[in-house]
């Protein structure tokens, strides 16, 4: 059969739609197809962290000072002292000073160790003084944050009255103590605590108290007498004990 030119435009014509209609397909498929920026790909999943290493109880045990390290008259202690109970086991009205004697009361300045720790107590015969010295692993930031608060005691519980079931009430002073740049960060505070024993005697308490973080790892010390205290053994016992931390920290640690 002969096609006229009409039938033949008209078939050529319909091909050409097509086609554009076709083309006009793709191009819009490709031009409304995401970006790359838009494309989301689903988040990768996090492994846990594995916990902090942490020190040996014999690493920990090294890292405790001793007498020869405040030398005389400091010696092994022979016991609880009994200030503990007469004078420190207080209640008092305002929270912060509260929980300041109470942790000095527990010998948890910092809280409850989380893991590993070591413990010495000495006592200065001389002054009737004790003092305790602990090793032991904390959170960093829980260690710091409890230092931000021990450093606002000075203003917050600068003087305030406590009472005890044995000894009356009691006058208590904070202030911070002097220690020296030991340590990734530290703080200090002094007390006293005047009052008059059941025998009408005038009584004074001294506590020097600190700790420091080493790295992952704090020493805490706490040195309380009746009457005054050695002013140089917190000093001392705080930059004696970070040297001797960083020394064992460097022998390697336990992956927990």
């Amino acid at each position: 059969m002969t096609r006229t030119p009409a039938l033949i435009l008209l078939a050529a014509g319909t091909l050409l739609t097509t086609a554009g209609c076709a083309n006009e397909a793709i191009l819009h498929k490709v031009t409304t197809a995401p970006s790359p920026s838009a494309v989301r790909t689903p988040p990768a999943a996090h492994a846990s962290p594995a916990a902090a290493p942490v020190l040996t109880p014999a690493q920990a045990q090294a890292a405790l000072i001793t007498e020869a390290d405040l030398g005389a008259p400091w010696t092994p202690t022979q016991g609880t002292a009994t200030w503990r109970d007469t004078l420190l086991k207080a209640k008092t009205n305002t929270p912060d000073c509260q929980r300041l004697l109470d942790a000095l009361y527990a010998d948890e300045l910092l809280g409850t160790p989380a893991t590993t720790q070591a413990v010495t107590t000495l006592d200065d015969p001389d002054d009737e003084a004790q003092l305790r010295y602990q090793v032991a692993a904390f959170k960093p930031p829980e260690v710091d944050r409890t230092l931000a608060w021990l450093k606002t005691l000075p203003q917050k519980c600068a003087t305030f009255t406590a009472t005890t079931a044995r000894s009356g009430t009691q006058t208590v002073t904070v202030t911070e103590a002097t220690l020296p740049t030991v340590g990734d960060a530290r703080e200090g505070l002094h007390l006293t605590l005047t009052g008059t024993t059941p025998e009408g005697d005038r009584s004074t308490l001294t506590v020097d108290t600190a700790a420091v973080r080493v790295g992952d790892d704090t020493i805490t010390v706490t040195n309380g007498g009746l009457g005054n205290v050695p002013v140089d053994a917190l000093g001392q016992a705080s930059e004696i004990g970070a040297q001797r931390l960083t020394d064992v920290q460097k022998q390697g640690r336990v992956q927990i």
